[in-house]
């Protein structure tokens, strides 16, 4: 039903097209005319022209030169000597044998291309995110732990010198004490 009404809808807008083209202009039969039906008449009239004329066969099987000459690249072929083209390619040679060595290397390598590792790569793909999630995790961990631990070294060098610096006070307290008391240290 739907399609019905698209064909419907479709042949009105052909009938306007026409009619703006035409006008209300009708052939011998009083019918209106269609611009398919003269398009196809023209076609066909001029098909058994060309089909009747030798000359416009022989130009129809030359439309293909004539285009070839027609082609911008044609001019480029034409004026460009061959021994100008040997020259470009000799200036190339570095570059062209480096890109054959290239290929060939490719070409040995195609092998490993259809392994089944490569042909499994989506299938890891997965299995790697998960693994990089965890090593992220991993490593905000281990940061999170190196700032704990210089942390608890920093407490221990203050802790180290507080002690260092109490031990030296006691020793030169002591050394007083002793230097009252008339002992002498042994060194």
């Amino acid at each position: 039903m739907e399609k019905r009404v698209e064909m419907d809808h479709l042949e009105m807008r052909i009938q306007e097209l026409e009619t703006t083209i035409h006008g209300e202009r009708r052939n011998k039969g009083g019918q209106i005319v269609k611009c398919t039906e003269s398009l196809s008449r023209i076609q066909e009239a001029l098909a058994n022209t060309a089909n009747k004329r030798e000359r416009v066969k022989i130009l129809h099987k030359k439309i293909e030169d004539l285009l070839k000459y027609l082609d911008p690249q044609f001019t480029d072929y034409i004026t460009v000597p061959d021994a100008m083209k040997l020259e470009f390619i000799l200036a190339e040679e570095d570059f062209l044998l480096s890109q054959a060595a290239l290929l060939e290397q490719v070409s040995g390598l195609q092998p490993l291309l259809d392994s089944n590792y490569i042909r499994d790569v989506p299938e890891h793909a997965t299995k790697l995110q998960r693994l990089s999630q965890l090593h992220i995790k991993q490593q905000d961990q281990t940061d999170a732990q190196s700032l704990e631990v210089k942390r608890l070294f920093e407490e221990y060098n203050k802790m180290m010198f507080l002690l260092s610096k109490q031990f030296t006070q006691w020793d030169e307290t002591l050394r007083k004490l002793e230097e009252s008391k008339g002992i002498r240290h042994v060194e």
